[in-house]
């Protein structure tokens, strides 16, 4: 009787250190405001759901390290990742522009002017001290009109030994500087 009350007592500690070792931190990225404004050729803009590579798509927050390896932090973003690019994307175009931008599905009567397409090869933060974004974008009008397309490759600084937090906030950055950059060559 007191082995199996002292096993149950072991697993009980057990199941808590393991427990306690897990991270329920999560980190939001923060809003960011751009100071640029720039003229669309579109009233209003559906931002399709962002696409990323398998580790950037996860809960986790992943370092590289300096032999390439992938290694969670520790802590988890507060969203999914492609969900809240998404919507970061459609907020900050519609700030650039002035247009009206939603993430997909379109939610008004109608269609869209256009449609916002991105394809990220790569969404990472290094041990040396960089967040790198880097894919390809694209713009459908809906009626006729030049289709456009362009590849970007944003590097914001980090910290050495950067947190979750700052990794957040870089995160924040890069995908602001892509709207800039998506305003800029593909939305005039």
């Amino acid at each position: 009787m007191q082995t199996r009350l002292f096993s149950k007592s072991l697993l009980m500690a057990l199941t808590l250190a393991v427990a306690a070792c897990s991270s329920d931190t999560r980190f939001a990225t923060p809003a960011v405001e751009s100071t640029v404004k720039i003229a669309s050729r579109y009233r209003s803009l559906e931002v399709v759901e962002v696409t990323l590579p398998t580790y950037a798509g996860a809960e986790d927050i992943y370092l590289q390290q300096p032999d390439g390896a992938l290694k969670p932090l520790g802590p988890l973003w507060a969203d999914l990742p492609s969900r809240a690019m998404t919507l970061q994307l459609a907020r900050d175009l519609g700030s650039i522009t002035g247009a009206t931008v939603a993430p997909e599905p379109w939610p008004f009567r109608g269609f869209s002017d256009a449609r916002v397409d991105v394809r990220f090869e790569e969404m990472v933060a290094t041990s040396s001290g960089q967040f790198r974004l880097a894919g390809q974008y694209f713009v459908a009008p809906e009626q006729e009109g030049r289709e456009r397309s362009g590849r970007f490759a944003i590097a914001v600084p980090l910290p050495e030994d950067a947190s979750a937090a700052q990794i957040a906030a870089a995160r924040g950055v890069a995908t602001l500087q892509l709207a800039e950059q998506i305003a800029g060559s593909a939305l005039r």
